[in-house]
């Protein structure tokens, strides 16, 4: 335990480093204009961060694997097709885009809806192997992938072109007003998480043994998976998809702090979370010049990742 402590400790002064570089190195421009922005760009990564950690943690723990993920099952995709259905139909100046508040707010509705039709049908009382599940999830996201790319084909290439900065993740565009509703969102979901905390770390043991030891397993893979659900539909609709940044941070706090507590774990994978996300926007902005995304590099780090635990737990099998 005072080791994990000591890692924690370690973990938090990177964040600080992180974030106090990111917000005051190369301020261009007055201070009083630049700095407020930044401030906004860092809590919406802090957001993102610790949403994604949390709903990732908390997934791989009900379903006893640590290669599936809530984007990988296809939530990701689900963002995409809300975005281009609204282009195809409404076109860029409509109130849908317009009001950020109701494409945030359709986003969300849309993604959570998604994710309880699909968990409704593949998690029921493990009857499914986790293998056929992942298969499914991507099957479904590849579907998915494939009929946004049909109907952006057919979309006016001006909107077309509005409609690909919606698509990739980015911390410029977010708004202060959408990042308190997804800050309140976060509170009342950790409130609920708070209190099944413990109930998170017998569930770890399995469905059997977690059964013997008093917990209602079915109702709260339901609830977890509606808690993870809403943590990676807010921040999809706040930033956009960012694929694989669950997967890395939460494989890294499992290696990192090799412990079953949830209050641990879920911390640990939160601040690596934020390190990766401030730190690498650091990067973008001033090393790249933002010649490039942030999702771009985390996506092509997590898929090369991804391979990487599928091959291990092939070798493991």
């Amino acid at each position: 335990m005072r080791k994990n402590s000591t890692k924690l400790v370690f973990l938090v002064i990177l964040v600080i480093i992180s974030v106090l570089l990111y917000g005051f190195y190369d301020i261009k421009g007055g201070f009083d204009y630049a700095f407020p922005k930044r401030v906004v760009k860092i809590l919406a990564m802090i957001v993102t961060g610790v949403a994604i950690s949390y709903a990732t943690v908390v997934f791989q723990t009900i379903t006893h694997n640590r290669i599936l993920t809530p984007s990988i099952m296809g939530m990701g995709s689900m963002y995409e097709v809300v975005q281009t259905l609204i282009y195809f139909f409404a076109g860029s100046m409509s109130v849908w885009v317009v009001n950020r508040y109701l494409n945030f707010g359709a986003a969300i509705l849309a993604m959570v809806l998604f994710a309880l039709i699909l968990y409704r049908f593949l998690f029921r009382s493990d009857k499914h192997p986790i293998y056929l599940l992942l298969l499914i999830g991507m099957i479904i996201g590849t579907l998915l992938g494939s009929f946004v790319t049909f109907l952006q084909v057919l979309i006016d290439p001006v909107e077309y072109l509005s409609l690909q900065t919606m698509l990739f993740a980015s911390f410029t565009k977010v708004k202060a007003e959408l990042l308190y509703i997804a800050i309140g969102i976060l509170i009342v979901s950790f409130i609920y998480g708070y209190r099944i905390m413990d109930k998170l770390d017998v569930m770890s043991l399995g469905r059997e043994n977690a059964m013997n030891l008093g917990i209602n397993y079915d109702r709260m893979v339901m609830n977890i998976l509606i808690l993870s659900s809403v943590l990676i539909a807010t921040s999809t609709a706040l930033v956009g998809p960012i694929t694989f940044l669950g997967l890395i941070v939460a494989n890294l706090a499992y290696q990192y702090l090799v412990t079953y507590k949830h209050s641990i774990l879920i911390l640990g994978a939160s601040l690596i979370s934020i390190i990766a996300l401030v730190g690498g926007q650091f990067l973008v902005e001033h090393i790249f010049e933002l010649r490039t995304t942030l999702s771009v590099i985390i996506n092509f780090i997590g898929g090369i990742y991804f391979i990487y635990l599928l091959l291990k737990e092939s070798r493991a099998a």
